[in-house]
């Protein structure tokens, strides 16, 4: 099974950090929030990586390289302007093959075990829902005995966590430009195609210079 990074957004709302650094390449605990990411790949078995960027990306580029030092392959997909999450992935599928793979947003933090989503899919996709943050109390869908749905007036919600396993199926009849990845999801919602799990563990949607403190925090606690 291959993973994919996410790592095109600009972070407009961590400036100045990210006006001359991608945002995952920022550091938090002297290393790259993208960096988490590879090490824990590597340690749940992963060994290809697809990487997608869009602002100052061939930093991104010169500073992993080929993955190697990490004891993984890592391919790039650069995009120029922004695709927007749909729109990256589906650009990338070339590169993901034709077999379900792991997505991971690039400006989050959490440590979560990725070895639990080798499993296999049974769907169009599997979700890794996080309790609702105080930034973002609504959440975005309900969990019910393991099936995702899109939330009603009345659920229970949980909040995305930025990290799936997808089927290149899941974008069948998508076309080359910027979309977002929700509609998909919830159409597949619709069809009972989309399972989920809660996240157990810490996580942090690194958006902000307050959120990057937070994982500041986590870090010198766990120590």
């Amino acid at each position: 099974m291959k993973a994919m990074i996410l790592a095109a957004g600009k972070g407009e709302r961590m400036r100045p950090l990210t006006l001359s650094t991608p945002k995952p390449l920022v550091r938090v605990g002297g290393m790259p929030l993208i960096e988490y990411h590879l090490r824990a790949l590597a340690a749940a078995g992963f060994s290809e990586v697809v990487i997608n960027h869009a602002w100052l990306g061939q930093q991104i580029e010169d500073y992993l390289g080929d993955g190697s030092r990490y004891g993984l392959k890592i391919q790039y997909s650069p995009e120029g302007e922004p695709l927007e999450t749909g729109g990256g992935i589906f650009r990338a599928l070339p590169l993901l093959g034709e077999e379900a793979f792991v997505v991971v947003n690039g400006d989050i933090w959490t440590d979560y075990a990725f070895a639990a989503l080798r499993e296999p899919l049974a769907g169009l996709a599997h979700l890794v829902l996080a309790d609702n943050p105080a930034h973002h109390p609504r959440g975005d869908f309900s969990l019910v005995e393991g099936q995702v749905h899109d939330a009603g007036a009345d659920a229970q919600t949980l909040t995305y966590s930025g990290i799936a396993v997808l089927h290149p199926k899941l974008f069948a009849g998508c076309r080359e430009g910027a979309f977002k990845l929700a509609p998909l999801l919830r159409e597949a919602m619709a069809q009972g195609q989309v399972t989920g799990e809660r996240l157990q563990g810490h996580w942090v949607d690194v958006g902000t210079h307050e959120r990057l403190a937070e994982v500041e925090h986590l870090l010198q606690a766990s120590r």
